[in-house]
């Protein structure tokens, strides 16, 4: 099978729950050294993919075109949360590049962070495009569009060569032909692109330690957007988000998709890491990486105590008594 148990939660001491799923590590030779599960098993990024997808922007430093701060410029790669600071920014960069706010392919939505959306509702704010949490990655690849002449208003298109850079980019950094990476559609309309575990491993491996990635032009964008990643973490998520919580760890780059998909790189250690929920969930994404790190002997203890203080493996009721336990239960597997 493509997956074994990652995580089981007790309630009561009765097994509640069990939470499937693969993880893969490789070293930077590209070879697995761990695995949980299949590393050949076929994921789409979903936001994972995000980094990536700015690669081509920042290849013609669209940030530098149009005067764009760095916090603004790490929105390109931002599944963000819809915080005041997160909008604040995001009008900056509508208003610095000219693009409407109605040019936007992604949906309008209110914020994926419950207490600014519950700030929208109180002040009876309609929804808005700009609080989609693509919607940073949107406004970058308009913005290029916009710079290289391409037709702004079908920049979602998979034949446009926004869309067509993207894919190669990935292709490229992954290793592999443009011609097996199966494509779909993201939740925010754009193409979204699968790969094994092991490419999504080998890309997270090689945005963490560019030196591996041998086109120059790409090495610096790569090395540029992780940067920004790091240098401003909350952009990336919001400030009690796993995304977040792992990048302030310099050490490490790092981004997670739906349905239960995640990458990171180790520079220091040269190691790229992937793994997929296969019930999709997010919330058990602290403790299998905080429990992979560990195996892994990760010297950085601040950075696996912010993930268990995101999402304790004590599980508590709605009055915040201790009712039950998660636990990371997998095996590296030969």
């Amino acid at each position: 099978m493509s997956f074994t148990k990652l995580v089981e939660e007790y309630r009561g001491g009765v097994l509640e729950n069990v939470h499937y799923g693969a993880v893969c590590v490789v070293d930077e030779k590209g070879t697995v050294i761990y695995r949980a599960g299949h590393p050949e098993h076929m994921t789409f990024l979903r936001s994972a993919a995000k980094p990536f997808q700015a690669i081509p922007v920042m290849k013609r430093r669209i940030d530098e075109v149009y005067g764009l701060t760095d916090a603004e410029a790490a929105l390109f790669a931002a599944s963000h949360r819809g915080e005041a600071f997160h909008i604040e920014a995001l009008e900056s960069i509508l208003h610095k590049t000219g693009i409407s706010e109605e040019g936007l392919h992604c949906c309008a939505t209110y914020p994926l962070n419950e207490d600014a959306k519950a700030q929208r509702h109180r002040a009876h704010e309609p929804k808005r495009r700009l609080f989609h949490n693509c919607s940073g990655k949107h406004s970058g690849l308009i913005a290029l569009s916009k710079h290289m002449g391409w037709d702004e208003r079908t920049y979602y298109l998979p034949d446009h060569p926004v869309q067509q850079e993207i894919i190669g980019t990935l292709a490229e950094i992954a290793g592999v032909p443009v011609s097996s990476i199966p494509v779909g559609i993201d939740g925010c309309g754009l193409p979204v692109h699968a790969l094994p575990l092991r490419s999504i491993t080998l890309l997270y491996l090689k945005l963490a330690c560019p030196d591996l990635i041998e086109d120059p032009l790409t090495r610096t964008a790569a090395a540029r957007m992780a940067k920004l990643m790091n240098d401003y973490p909350d952009m990336i998520a919001d400030t009690r988000f796993v995304c977040s919580a792992l990048l302030k760890d310099d050490n490490l780059s790092a981004k997670g998709g739906a349905k239960g998909v995640y990458g990171i790189g180790l520079r220091k250690e040269r190691l790229g890491i992937s793994l997929k929920v296969s019930d999709g969930s997010e919330q058990v994404w602290p403790c299998i990486i905080a429990s992979i790190l560990e195996r892994l002997g990760y010297g950085n203890k601040e950075t696996i105590n912010r993930l268990y203080e995101l999402v304790p493996n004590a599980i508590v009721n709605d009055g915040g008594t201790p009712v039950g336990e998660r636990k990371a239960v997998f095996t590296w597997e030969p």
